[in-house]
């Protein structure tokens, strides 16, 4: 039996998604509530948060992704500045269109002052390279045959799948909070490192008469007791809307300078909608499939922590 990039690829998004949800409690009443509705959950994307600065044996920045979405047949799609926040974008579409858009984004470390700069590479200039070679080989087979046996996907997926956590050591607690306050999205990293930052589920999928919009959707989540962003991104009938649920705050054991630990709340991820519109005309009418800088902004603030 035959195992395509594709069947990998949905795979592992399914590998990633699973462990977003033990942690996404408000991702699994949203799933709930579509099933039990007759809906549908699709995924419009997932996003990735990056480091660009040097990360041990770990490709830097956006590389961290996409030297494997490449040969899992990914290609680049957006590229996006957000000079405020000192970040780069690249999202990516699947020849297999059935597949999420993967959005990955790097902070330009290098732009912060010194210190700050310091405390970063501390915490990630040792990372070790989690996936083997003989996974890269696979992925070069599956790349260059278009499938691999499904023992070899099985090994594959695993690593993949191990991939998507914090590589680097847990970062000093003093050092979370001196760099949450130069950069929340930063800190972000430190703490998290590889793993997904949010799902996005798409409204124009979700096929639920009560919930035919991006509005009657975000109010019946709220009523619901998800808590929800304040505000929809984009206006009605535009390219691209998005909301997205509060972010999940979690504890962590943050080890200090005199080798103890302390516990600090911080945030991990938010399940984000997205309602997209339509670009062309007749024959040549298809979905928006970018992303638009001015909402990004304001969803990277998703993960923002009230209390530091």
């Amino acid at each position: 039996m035959k195992t395509t990039a594709g069947d990998l690829t949905s795979r592992l998004v399914g590998n990633i998604w699973n462990g977003y949800l033990r942690r996404v409690p408000y991702a699994r009443k949203y799933k709930q509530l579509v099933e039990s509705g007759g809906g549908k959950l699709v995924f419009d994307h997932l996003a990735f948060r990056t480091l660009n600065t040097r990360t041990g044996e770990q490709p830097s920045g956006i590389t961290a992704l996409s030297h494997f979405l490449k040969l899992l047949g990914y290609r680049e799609a957006g590229t996006y500045k957000f000079k405020k926040q000192k970040i780069t974008a690249v999202h990516y579409e699947n020849e297999v269109v059935s597949l999420p858009r993967i959005f990955v984004s790097q902070l330009e470390v290098g732009e912060f002052p010194d210190w700050a700069v310091r405390l970063i590479q501390d915490v990630v200039h040792e990372s070790p390279y989690v996936i083997s070679d003989m996974a890269i080989e696979l992925m070069n087979c599956i790349a260059a045959d278009g499938s691999i046996n499904e023992e070899a996907a099985e090994i594959l997926l695993e690593e993949l799948t191990g991939y998507f956590r914090r590589p680097w050591k847990m970062p000093p607690k003093d050092t979370m909070l001196r760099i949450n306050d130069v950069s929340q999205y930063a800190a972000w990293v430190l703490l998290h490192g590889n793993s997904v930052n949010h799902f996005a589920a798409s409204i124009n999928d979700q096929n639920m008469p009560e919930w035919p919009d991006l509005e009657s959707t975000c109010v019946a989540l709220a009523a619901a007791g998800i808590p929800m962003k304040d505000k929809i991104e984009g206006d009605k009938g535009s390219l691209l809307r998005q909301s997205a649920t509060r972010s999940v705050v979690e504890n962590h054991r943050f080890p200090d300078l005199q080798g103890d630990f302390d516990e600090m709340e911080w945030t991990y991820a938010y399940l984000e909608l997205t309602e997209r519109g339509y670009t062309g005309q007749g024959d040549l009418r298809k979905l928006y499939s970018g992303f638009i800088t001015g909402q990004a902004a304001h969803l990277f603030k998703m993960t923002q922590t009230r209390s530091n």
